[in-house]
């Protein structure tokens, strides 16, 4: 038995994965230290698990003020990595040092800039996770830089091109990592190039979370990278009991069109449950708005029933189609759940999934500044009449479905050890 540390920062779509992996090691016999955020504490030691906290500390700013300066399209990433992740980032340094100093292993988000510290403080081995492709910064699988969306076009011109786009990444956000050097010269530790974009991973082993559907290896990767599907966890579906308002609505009509913003972007959604409403009507099709704590839209119509949360692994298969953020926990489930989808990308990987999605043959994309009825009405149109949607996006769920990335995750792990 291994003591092993996980370590995460971020929404639901950030936890969840890491829950997976954390219990499926737990039933593989090994102690496991989980280290996050305090609004995670909750929700991770009713599984059992031992939690400790790290900052940064959301519960001590106002939710939605931070997260509609987070979902910025321009700035929002920035703000994330400077603002909110390194502003704190000694005070992280020292919590999670304390908990890992008896610990085997770490296995960490790649936003943590914490953990390459420690574990090279305490010269332990660790497993670095990558949520999404665009965490790679691939010349030859490039990213959808979101402050810079036009950028995209360019990649068609294959890797030389593409590269110079990386490497215009790299000179914006080369002031980003300072406190990270800061801190890395004072504990003596040998200095390293960029790590927001290349010196971020662990030189053992890179966990890529997600289904080889939304990208391949690349020859840019880390040569120490393994692919293992998506890690599934949607909380305790087993004990969730679906409000008898909604089952009856589901059990009632057609498949309705499930329109959704995930855990984040939900507390800056703007106009869109208003503008999806007005288009499902245009439509004369039925809707199920999960807007969580946001006040349902007014006059609302038979046809249309607005709840706060209902697990995705439960609502999204008796979808007809799913209009959601792009958030690559959200995108993961509908993918799962093999229906077609609208994407609208707030910020940070959400433009890059969206193309990807795209790309795949299962989406439409919506820019979030271009969302209003008759645009949505449109796409939605063409997403529901063009069979093509359909049929992919059902292809690819039996693949989705066919993967395990708990058990590959596990047992890239356990070979470290």
């Amino acid at each position: 038995m291994s003591r092993i540390v996980l370590t995460t920062i971020g929404s639901l779509g950030d936890l969840h994965p890491m829950i997976a992996i954390a219990l499926e090691l737990r039933d593989r016999g090994h102690e496991i230290l989980f280290a996050s955020t305090k609004d995670h504490q909750t929700r991770v030691e009713a599984l059992g698990l031992k939690f400790s906290p790290i900052h940064p500390d959301p519960t001590t700013v106002d939710e939605v003020e931070m997260l509609t300066r987070m979902m910025d399209l321009q700035k929002g990433t920035e703000r994330v990595i400077r603002d909110y992740i390194l502003s704190c980032l000694r005070q992280t340094y020292e919590e999670l040092f304390a908990i890992a100093q008896n610990a085997d292993f770490i296995v960490s988000h790649e936003i943590v800039y914490a953990t390459p510290l420690v574990a090279e403080t305490l010269k332990l081995k660790w497993a670095s996770l990558a949520m999404a492709p665009g965490a790679f910064f691939s010349a030859y699988d490039p990213l959808v830089l979101p402050p810079f969306p036009v950028l995209a076009k360019l990649r068609v011109f294959g890797a030389p091109v593409n590269r110079l786009v990386m490497d215009f990444a790299r000179f914006v956000t080369r002031d980003w990592g300072e406190p990270i050097h800061q801190l890395r010269r004072e504990l003596s530790l040998p200095p390293v190039g960029n790590p927001i974009i290349d010196d971020k991973f662990s030189p053992y082993l890179v966990l890529a979370i997600f289904s080889s559907v939304m990208g391949l290896p690349q020859p840019d990767w880390a040569a120490n990278t393994v692919i293992t599907g998506f890690p599934f966890y949607d909380g305790n579906v087993s004990n969730y009991q679906c409000p008898s308002e909604l089952q009856q609505f589901l059990d009632e009509g057609e498949p309705p069109i499930v329109f959704t913003l995930g855990s984040a972007a939900v507390l800056a959604a703007g106009n869109f449950y208003e503008a999806s409403l007005e288009a499902v009507q245009n439509l004369n099709r039925r809707a199920v708005l999960l807007i969580g704590n946001n006040p349902p839209p007014e006059n609302l119509p038979e046809s249309a029933i607005a709840i706060d949360y209902v697990p995705f692994s439960l609502i999204f298969p008796k979808a007809g189609a799913i209009v959601h953020q792009g958030g690559i926990g959200t995108s993961a489930q509908a993918l799962r759940a093999g229906k077609p989808t609208i994407v609208v990308p707030y910020s940070h990987d959400q433009p890059d999934n969206a193309a990807r999605l795209e790309r795949l043959g299962t989406s439409r994309t919506i820019p979030r500044q271009r969302y209003t009825a008759e645009r949505v009405t449109k796409e939605l149109r063409e997403l529901l009449n063009n069979p093509k949607y359909a049929a992919k996006a059902s292809e690819v769920g039996e693949i989705i479905r066919s993967e395990n990335g708990v058990q590959v995750a596990c047992d890239a792990i356990e070979k470290q050890l």
